[in-house]
Parts: structure tokens; C-alpha cells; sequence
């Protein structure tokens, strides 16, 4: 259950990191996407990084900068989906 927790608690910190980085929209933290991008930008960026220079799955540097990157990646695709469409009329 700690782990579980522990993860959350990481993919937030780690998706806040990249909404600062890109700026962050109205003045705050969107913590949902911040939660999202962090868990979904740690397992693919980190767990890529994390393979590729030969780390393997243990928690070292490669795999927190593959995080970040990785939520950044997320973070930037969720803000370009999300945006409004300006109508063609």
C-alpha cells in the first residue's frame, strides 16, 4: 500500500516539476494532470531512460531526468489536445 502511495505521491511531484517548467495555466498546479502526467511520464520516459543506459529498474538519476522528460512530453500533448478549436465559420 506504501508503494502505491509512494508512486502517487512521485508521479505528482514529477508532473508539477514539468507544468513549472512549461508554465503553469491560470496561476496554479492543475494536480490531476499533474498526477497523470507524473505516473504516465515515469513509467514511459523513466522506464525507457532507465533501460537505455543500463540502470535497469533501480531508482537512479537517468530514471528521474527520464521522468521529467517524460512528463513534460505528456504534459504538452494533454495542453495541445486540450486546447480550444477556433471554428471555421
Amino acid at each position: 500500500m506504501y508503494m502505491i502511495l509512494g508512486l502517487i505521491l512521485f508521479g505528482m511531484v514529477v508532473g508539477a516539476i514539468a507544468q513549472f517548467i512549461l508554465g503553469r495555466e491560470e496561476g496554479g498546479v492543475n494536480w490531476t494532470m499533474a498526477i497523470v502526467a507524473g505516473i504516465a511520464g515515469s513509467f514511459v520516459g523513466g522506464l525507457l531512460v532507465s533501460l537505455l543506459s543500463g540502470d535497469g529498474l533501480d531508482l537512479k538519476p537517468s530514471g528521474i531526468i527520464g521522468s521529467i522528460i517524460g512528463a513534460l512530453i505528456v504534459t504538452a500533448a494533454w495542453r495541445y489536445f486540450a486546447a480550444p478549436t477556433p471554428d471555421k465559420s
